[in-house]
């Protein structure tokens, strides 16, 4: 039997995706088609466009058959971190293969790049560490620490982000003894903020269209009819599609209630971080309160994710503490009729809760992860929010 695992956000679902998914599963030619998503926030720190059972519905509606939440406290990470709890999550899943997106399309470079990074562990992660607190990025500090040993580079340029998670994935890949695979992606990069083709756009693109003010029905030419019509029934029935924006007031609220001190114990507020975050609180809106925030040594993805953990109230001792541990729980958010049946087939081999209602926190990631989806729900009009207690399964 062979078990497609896949590690996405679909924020939202766009034809990208469509076409990654399709030729997975050529590829793969899978038994039952899993994949592990992004909850409320996402990995750069940003609010997902909708909650998260919305978008399983638009993964389900595109041929995924069972989807299930990558806990906070690895969706809001740094790329290692991030891909790390994926693919251990798809592993407790029964995964027997995994396949993500990369420029190049061929794997072979991946692995090459792991052995060599194996020969050098012991200067890269002493190297990435130096580089990290300087305040660069992870790519760029996995990459400048790369580019400092004198030996053969390694074959895939790791300062790019599809690429950095493609080595973390295939590294955690090779730990479960799951098989990696790559597909080339097409059109739009990760980062892109303009289409890439009359069809292809990335979801950074969609989102900037929208905020921007475009209607949702100018994604029409670069997503499936599903991912419109779910993000359209969204916001009739709660009036927005989510941004940063709409958090700003409660972030604020936070900071002004906050003691740098406590503010010192939040998830990757470094170095002085509290002290900024303090300073500039009075910034009218949130694009000028990043403005003032960015320096070179403080990129916009790194402080969206302190930004993040700082809404949430995330500490460094629970963050810290549950990335460093194997998942505690699978959160089954949609499933269609295969994924129930391969669910009904291996949950009596689980050695982790299997959570099927939104109403159940058995676990400390449980708790923060429930946390996280009400604090999502914030902008939503008091009468109609579902907080996460009262969610369902989506069943396609």
């Amino acid at each position: 039997m062979r078990n497609l695992g896949l590690v996405v956000e679909y924020n939202p679902f766009h034809h990208g995706h469509s076409v990654h998914l399709k030729a997975s599963k050529q590829k793969i030619r899978p038994d039952v088609t899993i994949a592990v998503m992004s909850g409320s926030f996402l990995q750069r720190g940003e609010p997902a466009l909708t909650d998260k059972w919305t978008r399983a519905e638009m993964a389900l509606a595109q041929g995924i058959d069972l989807v299930v939440e990558l806990p906070y406290s690895y969706a809001v990470q740094k790329a290692e971190i991030f891909a790390e709890g994926a693919v251990a999550l798809l592993s407790k899943l029964g995964v027997t293969d995994v396949c993500f997106g990369s420029e190049s399309g061929e794997i072979s470079p991946f692995h090459s790049t792991l052995q060599w990074m194996k020969k050098h562990e012991f200067h890269m992660s002493k190297a990435i560490s130096s580089h990290l607190k300087e305040g660069k990025s992870y790519p760029r500090s996995f990459s400048d620490a790369a580019s400092e040993i004198e030996d053969t580079p390694p074959e895939i340029d790791l300062s790019r982000p599809n690429n950095i998670l493609g080595y973390h994935y295939v590294k955690a890949a090779e730990q479960y003894a799951i098989t990696s695979h790559t597909i080339m992606r097409e059109g739009a990069g990760y980062h892109d903020k303009e289409p890439a083709s009359s069809s292809i756009a990335s979801a950074t693109a969609l989102r900037m269209k929208l905020q921007e003010g475009a209607p949702i029905s100018s994604l029409s030419a670069f997503t499936p009819a599903a991912t419109v019509q779910l993000l359209t029934e969204y916001k009739q029935r709660f009036g927005l599609l989510h941004s940063w924006n709409d958090y700003y007031p409660f972030f604020q609220y936070k900071l002004f209630t906050s003691s740098a001190s406590s503010l010192k114990e939040i998830y990757e507020c470094e170095e002085g971080l509290e002290n900024r975050l303090l300073r500039f609180r009075t910034a009218g809106s949130f694009d000028e309160f990043l403005e003032k925030m960015k320096t070179k040594r403080y990129t916009r993805t790194r402080l969206q994710r302190l930004m993040t953990h700082v809404l949430t109230g995330a500490s460094k001792e629970e963050m810290i503490n549950l990335a460093a541990s194997p998942p505690e729980s699978i959160r089954v958010l949609g499933m269609n009729r295969r994924g129930r049946s391969y669910l009904n087939k291996i949950k009596k081999d689980l050695d982790i809760p299997l959570v099927t209602r939104g109403a159940e926190q058995t676990t400390r990631s449980d708790n923060l992860s429930v946390k996280a989806a009400d604090i999502h729900s914030l902008p939503l009009p008091s009468n109609k929010r579902i907080y996460e207690y009262q969610q369902k399964i989506k069943l396609e």
